[in-house]
């Protein structure tokens, strides 16, 4: 039998621990009695809010910024607290308790690993890499092959992070060897990076390299060169407020959460 606490157990151990790492970073809608489930408030009633913390990969960091501002409105009792991190940094925090209602990763296997604390999860999203550069593109990279350069400062997502998985998938298939100056713990980073002028060039997501076109400029990938980035989120098991995770989980995949997706950049599910 495992000596190993469960997963609620762990959670009350690093609950005070990892709160602080929580950033909330979805605005706040009126409190205006609203039913939780985004129906007609009760007569003569104020609602009390329902507090829903989502973990999800950095890729997603300025969508999901718009998606909460949006569901909140729909969903007036609800407020929304959003951390974003790689996703590899936020399987370890659901592995370690960290108090959470939803997980957003942006790859199957990085949720696989927590499939016990997880509800099934739904793909909500696909995306693809691109080649960021400096605004311009002033080094003239043109293809994947042009990353074997040494003379070019590259920098990529490290191989623990699902950009770096799909990173090293696109060049080992074109058997192209590229040497980074650094390997960064989540893609926004590498974005980061790039956009400071402390790299020439790295792989993004699609998504990514569009939320900083007044900095980076985008050199697409050949879809047979490229990799499809998968993003399933899933409700935890020991969320603190169940339903309101089911339905924000849900509501990503309706018209709604679709729309908003997909006018960032993100391909269908």
């Amino acid at each position: 039998m495992s000596l190993l606490p469960t997963r609620t157990g762990r959670r009350a151990l690093v609950a005070a621990v990892t709160a602080g790492l929580l950033l909330p970073l979805a605005a706040c809608s009126n409190d205006d009695g609203t039913a939780k489930d985004g129906g007609s408030p009760a007569a003569g009633a104020s609602a009390k809010k329902t507090e829903l913390t989502v973990l999800a990969a950095a890729s997603l960091t300025d969508v999901f910024k718009t998606a909460g501002a949006a569901y909140e409105t729909s969903h007036p009792v609800t407020k929304i607290t959003f951390s974003f991190a790689g996703s590899q940094e936020l399987v370890a925090q659901v592995a370690q308790g960290a108090p959470a209602d939803v997980l957003v990763t942006a790859d199957t296997k990085s949720m696989d690993k927590v499939r016990a604390d997880t509800g099934a999860p739904t793909v909500i999203a696909k995306n693809r890499l691109v080649i960021a550069t400096a605004e311009g593109n002033p080094h003239k990279v043109a293809s994947l092959r042009d990353l074997a350069d040494p003379k070019l400062k590259v920098v990529l997502a490290a191989p623990e992070v699902p950009a770096g998985k799909y990173s090293k998938k696109i060049l080992d298939a074109q058997k192209i060897t590229v040497k980074p100056v650094s390997q960064e713990p989540n893609v926004r980073a590498v974005l980061s990076k790039v956009g400071l002028g402390e790299a020439d060039a790295g792989l993004v997501y699609k998504t990514d390299a569009e939320s900083a076109e007044d900095k980076v400029d985008a050199v697409e990938i050949p879809d047979d060169q490229n990799a499809l980035a998968t993003y399933p989120a899933a409700a935890l098991k020991d969320a603190k407020n169940a339903g309101a995770a089911a339905a924000f989980v849900a509501w990503l995949s309706s018209p709604e959460g679709q729309k908003i997706l997909q006018d960032a950049g993100f391909q269908k599910p």
